[in-house]
């Protein structure tokens, strides 16, 4: 028994390999499990938490008329990440978890909504030779922009851009679409190109009024045969180091740990995504309109001397046609323009590192006058990179008549 337990002791410690994440120079963590001693056949295990106190200065009130407590709590993501490959010719992915579970959603038994995990990506992919491969599967190599392609364990901002999420529950689940994707580079030129089912049911679940704007549920009026593909791309030239397109998770800030200079241009096509009525209201009529949202995106960064700051940037112009005067939540036919900016201040990689940030988009509608605007103004304390931080931020989003004011307090952990 004795002997069997050291040879279990030392299989587990044959079998545990560790990768350095961005910015993490203590700590080696992201479980790998080696089944050859080349380290070529393995399970990759990554597990991350965010957790949020949320104050609003705004007076806000429940369904009752009852006023709603201005500090809240909110378990923003919850996930695990899995990866595998028995073979350099093809992997498995599996990634799930939950999100924003808040006082509000909490169910007493855990069978709620709220509650529940699901999974975010589920696809298998195989080499097509050294820089290019084909999969397939619930997948998210999203087209249109870097930050419709981003990955929440490293972002530089509290959260991701809502509005950069172009389709997130109008035609898809959680960002991930249902289909095929091929993915490569070309030298310096990286592609991500997909063309996959749109969901039946949408977050629009509006009626189309006769002679009144496009709703965004085409697939449902219209049928698959007639609005059941959609096609999405992006595109992005890497000047400087090379970023990994192993996966589709764009990084958010390197935090001076590379020298990236990135520019990037993508769309996502749905034709007859949305539909209007150009009928009336005893004979209604019909017709579908095409989706198309192009945008053209540039990321840096990069070190600034040798004493540890780093300076991150990034901007992107995004034109959505969501269909005649489309407008619902976040979405809507018009133009955004969006853009980021970080620094990484001066200090010893082995301690706590802070990078004050300012984010700010301003999204322009055909259906109304006001523009929606959103400013940012954060800091991140680095404890050991992305690997444990802590965010707090001012968000100040107005649109119309709409203007709040939030301030939040972000920790995460990321194993």
């Amino acid at each position: 028994m004795k002997n069997q337990s050291l040879l279990l002791t030392g299989l587990l410690i044959m079998v545990f390999q560790f990768t350095i994440a961005q910015g993490s120079p203590d700590y080696t963590g992201g479980l790998k499990f080696k089944f050859n001693e080349e380290g070529t056949k393995y399970l990759r295990l990554i597990s991350w938490a965010q957790v949020q106190a949320n104050y609003t200065a705004d007076e806000t009130f429940d369904s009752n008329g009852n006023e709603n407590s201005q500090l809240n709590f909110n378990l923003r993501r919850a996930r695990i990440l899995m990866f595998a490959q028995i073979n350099k010719d093809f992997l498995i992915l599996t990634h799930f978890g939950l999100n924003s579970l808040t006082s509000a959603n909490l169910s007493p038994t855990g069978k709620g909504d709220g509650s529940q995990l699901f999974f975010h990506d589920v696809w298998a992919q195989y080499s097509l030779g050294k820089d290019h491969t084909i999969g397939g599967g619930l997948h998210y190599f999203n087209g249109i922009s870097r930050l419709n392609n981003q990955s929440t364990l490293n972002l530089m901002t509290l959260d991701n851009n809502r509005q950069a999420w172009a389709t997130i529950g109008l035609s898809d689940q959680f960002a991930r679409h249902l289909g095929v994707f091929l993915k490569g580079k070309f030298n310096k030129l990286q592609y991500r190109v997909a063309i996959n089912d749109a969901s039946v049911s949408s977050l629009d679940a509006r009626a189309a009024v006769a002679g009144g704007d496009a709703v965004y549920n085409g697939r449902s009026s219209l049928g698959s045969k007639a609005a059941g593909k959609t096609y999405a791309g992006y595109f992005d030239y890497n000047f400087l180091d090379q970023e990994s397109n192993f996966l589709p998770y764009k990084v958010g800030t390197y935090l001076g740990e590379k020298k990236i200079f990135n520019v990037g241009a993508g769309f996502f096509l749905h034709p007859k995504g949305s539909v209007i009525d150009t009928g009336t209201a005893i004979n209604p009529n019909i017709e579908g309109e095409d989706v198309a949202i192009f945008a053209a995106d540039a990321f840096y960064d990069a070190p600034l001397g040798e004493n540890g700051s780093a300076l991150t940037a990034y901007a992107m112009y995004q034109n959505s046609n969501y269909g005649k005067n489309y407008l619902y939540g976040a979405y809507g036919t018009g133009s955004m323009l969006y853009y980021h900016v970080g620094y990484v201040l001066n200090g010893d990689k082995l301690k706590t590192r802070f990078q004050p940030y300012v984010s700010y988009g301003i999204h322009s509608y055909d259906a109304v006058d006001d523009n929606r605007s959103t400013l940012g103004v954060g800091i991140n304390a680095y404890m050991s990179g992305h690997n444990s931080k802590l965010t707090l931020e001012y968000t100040n989003q107005s649109f119309g008549a709409i203007d709040s004011n939030t301030i939040t307090l972000q920790a995460m952990i990321y194993l």
